[in-house]
């Protein structure tokens, strides 16, 4: 269960669902949203567009008349949902509403699953998929789980019931240690126990020896992120424009798009970066591990993060990274094999991609190899699957896949 899917940004819950069917589970997509064609360069995320189910194109006579049905024919668990939906919401109309939408994408929910015999419901993310996935859980009696991922569920922890939505689940999922501790921290003592951390992870795509090249001798750094404030790609081209003025020779890469792209295009033109920066804009797998391969390290200034599969995707091709030390990111990252600069400091990003452009390539070799090293051992999406769906196999209805 997602709030939107397939999406560009979203390959790593594909390639979480390959390891789960891999593993033998059948397993039914379910999102809130519609992607489009447009939306999706890679045709591995096209192609999982006619096996998802969207709630939403059903339309409101529909789910109207799946709550009707669900509250006429199980009338107690309905109120102990209607119960949970509106439990904390304050009386205001937009509130209201959005619950109100909650509930009845849960009934139709609810009511596919149990005609598709549905063991054991996942939701990504702690925001609205897992309170939809709670209702329908309460609804059926199926357990669910849900995985969270940092940043925004740590924001309103309170707003978003993250206590009520870890102690009704049968397990919770984070996806650093960091994450767990957060979730600690926000839910009941005797509810820890339920909060397990499985890793993000990269296929084989980027694990394969295939997948390793020598580092490039030009000074070329890739970034590969939504164009936004949280991503802190503005402070990244505020760094080019510094070192461009101190006489580096360099370029960059950006590949992917967001709502500050003209922000973005215009302090690139501001600063006469052109010749300098290049917005490559959304691209498949394929496009994005030719770019990391063609630089020299992979630079994300992010200010808030929960562990981005991007870093592991540099790292397993061998490349350094230079990253904000936030969150689940020192997990991996150290200065064996990269950079953690201090979120917010373009000084510090300077610094960082100086010392990238002067490094001899044997020791940028060096840290791609030890970064590789650690992403085979921890970020194996194909492992990571497979720890997943023990704890489906663990908790679902009758104990079966």
């Amino acid at each position: 269960m997602i709030n939107r899917y397939p999406a560009a940004s979203h390959s790593f819950i594909r390639r979480e669902i390959e390891a789960v069917e891999a593993d033998g589970s059948e397993v039914y997509r379910y999102s809130v949203r519609p992607a489009t064609l447009a939306e999706l360069p890679d045709e591995r995320d096209r192609a999982e567009l006619e096996k998802t189910y969207v709630l939403l194109r059903l339309g409101f006579l529909r789910l109207l008349s799946d709550t009707l049905r669900v509250m006429v024919g199980a009338p107690g668990d309905f109120i102990a949902a209607l119960r949970i939906a509106f439990g904390s919401t304050q009386l205001r109309l937009g509130a209201i509403l959005r619950r109100s939408a909650y509930l009845a994408e849960a009934a139709a929910l609810a009511r596919r699953m149990r005609r598709q015999r549905i063991d054991h419901l996942h939701a990504h993310f702690g925001t609205n998929p897992a309170m939809v996935a709670r209702l329908a859980s309460r609804l059926t009696g199926i357990p669910y789980s849900f995985t969270v991922h940092g940043p925004d569920e740590f924001d309103s922890p309170e707003q978003l019931d993250l206590r009520g939505k870890v102690a009704d689940s049968a397990f919770c999922v984070a996806i650093s240690s960091y994450g767990r501790s957060q979730l600690m921290r926000w839910s009941h003592f005797a509810d820890w126990r339920k909060i397990e951390v499985v890793r993000c992870g990269v296929d084989s795509s980027f694990l394969t020896d295939a997948g390793t090249s020598k580092i490039p001798e030009r000074p070329l750094f890739c970034a590969v992120a939504r164009l936004s404030g949280q991503k802190g790609i503005p402070l990244l081209i505020e760094a080019a424009a510094i070192l461009k003025s101190r006489g580096k020779e360099f370029q960059l890469s950006i590949v992917g798009d967001g709502d500050m792209r003209r922000d973005i295009e215009a302090m690139i033109e501001r600063h006469r970066l052109q010749d300098f920066v290049q917005l490559v804009g959304w691209a498949s797998s394929d496009v994005v591990i030719a770019h990391l391969r063609g630089s020299r390290a992979m630079v994300l200034p992010s200010f808030a993060e929960g562990l981005p599969v991007v870093i592991m995707e540099a790292l397993a091709l061998e490349r350094p990274v230079i990253v904000t030390a936030i969150s689940g990111t020192p997990e991996l990252v150290d200065g064996d094999c990269g950079w953690l600069i201090p979120a917010g400091s373009v000084e510090a990003l300077v610094d960082a991609m100086s010392k990238a452009i002067d490094a001899p390539i044997d020791r940028l070799a060096e840290m791609g190899r030890i970064g590789r090293a650690r992403v085979v051992a921890q970020h194996d999406a194909l492992q990571n699957g497979r720890q997943l769906n023990r704890l489906f196999k663990r908790t679902s209805s009758g104990g079966q896949n």
